[in-house]
C-alpha cells in the first residue's frame, strides 16, 4: 500500500468566507477526514492558513505570500493509504473543497525514500 497526499488548492484565497460558511466548511471536512480514518487510511493532514506565510524566491527575494501574482493558494493537505492512485482519487472526490468554483484537489504519491515507487 502507497501513501498519497491529498492537496487542496483554492482558486482565489483572497475570497473571505463568513465565520459560520468556515464552520460549516470544517465540520464537512472533519466528516471527509472521518470517513477515511473509519477505513484506516487516513495517515496525517494539515490546513494551511494564509497569515504569517512567505514566499521565497530563487534570487532570495522574500514576500509576504502567498499572494501577489499567483491566485490559487494551497489550502492544506491529507495523507492517506491506498492501494493505487485510482482509490486515492476516489478519496479527494469526497473533499468539501470542490464544493468552491475552480478549486482542486491534487493527487501525489509520496516518495519513500527506498527508490523503489
Amino acid at each position: 500500500m502507497q501513501e498519497y497526499a491529498l492537496i487542496m488548492r483554492h482558486e482565489d484565497g483572497s475570497k473571505v468566507a463568513s465565520p459560520e460558511q468556515m464552520q460549516q466548511w470544517m465540520k464537512q471536512t472533519m466528516d471527509w477526514i472521518g470517513g477515511i480514518a473509519a477505513q484506516n487510511k487516513f495517515v496525517s493532514g494539515t490546513g494551511l492558513p494564509f497569515d504569517d506565510a512567505r514566499v521565497v524566491k530563487s534570487n532570495k527575494v522574500v514576500t509576504n505570500g502567498p499572494f501577489g501574482d499567483v491566485k490559487e493558494t494551497i489550502g492544506g493537505f491529507i495523507v492517506v493509504r491506498a492501494n493505487s492512485v485510482d482509490e486515492a482519487v476516489e478519496f479527494a472526490k469526497g473533499c468539501p473543497v470542490l464544493q468552491g468554483e475552480g478549486n482542486t484537489m491534487e493527487v501525489r504519491k509520496i516518495a519513500k525514500g527506498d527508490g523503489v515507487h
